[in-house]
């Protein structure tokens, strides 16, 4: 079962089954018969990525500054670190913005494109500028392209969600973006 957040609706509080970062329904759910695919997209690839990593979200509104968390979630950083080098999130938009979450990084804009790959828990909390990654919230795979930033301290999405970095600078920026706004670009420093 996928959920489906409607923008346009402000929730006070979200709960967890409100909190599902969906792909949106037109993403195909294998079924049993059906062996799924978590083959990675094109982007990924399996060269290391040193424990000091620093991104910044380059937008209109202003630069947010990540610090990758490499060693909690080497995957998933890589997947990130080798997009954003290959230009693959310039110019797409922030597709979903609610009171304690942004999300872009969709190919499609509307929350529904993107591939697979296995998802990848650890510890780290989702607090206040969490960076993470949208999922089916099936506990086995997560979207490879599209990301989020929490704007609250989100820790019922613990242990559910890829959580791979946290805001450095630039809360501000985040608290500002607004639906349709775009990731110009996003850089990377080792």
């Amino acid at each position: 079962m996928v959920y489906v957040i409607n923008n346009n609706v402000a929730n006070p509080k979200p709960t967890v089954q409100d909190a599902t970062l969906s792909l949106g329904s037109v993403t195909p759910t294998p079924s049993q018969n059906q062996p799924l695919n978590l083959t990675p997209s094109p982007t990924y690839k399996t060269n290391n990525v040193s424990n000091e990593v620093t991104a910044v979200i380059r937008t209109d509104r202003g630069n947010i500054e990540l610090t990758l968390y490499s060693k909690d979630a080497p995957n998933t950083v890589l997947n990130f670190v080798n997009k954003a080098k290959s230009g693959f999130y310039n110019n797409l938009v922030f597709h979903r913005v609610e009171d304690w979450v942004v999300q872009g990084g969709d190919p499609l804009g509307n929350g529904t494109g993107g591939g697979n790959m296995p998802v990848e828990f650890n510890n780290k909390p989702f607090i206040i500028g969490s960076l993470g990654v949208a999922s089916r919230g099936d506990g086995k795979v997560q979207n490879d392209a599209q990301i989020f930033i929490t704007k609250k301290d989100s820790q019922f999405l613990n242990g559910q969600y890829t959580n791979f970095g946290i805001v450095k600078s630039g809360m501000d920026v985040v608290n500002k973006v607004e639906i349709g706004d775009k990731i110009l670009g996003i850089n990377i420093e080792q």
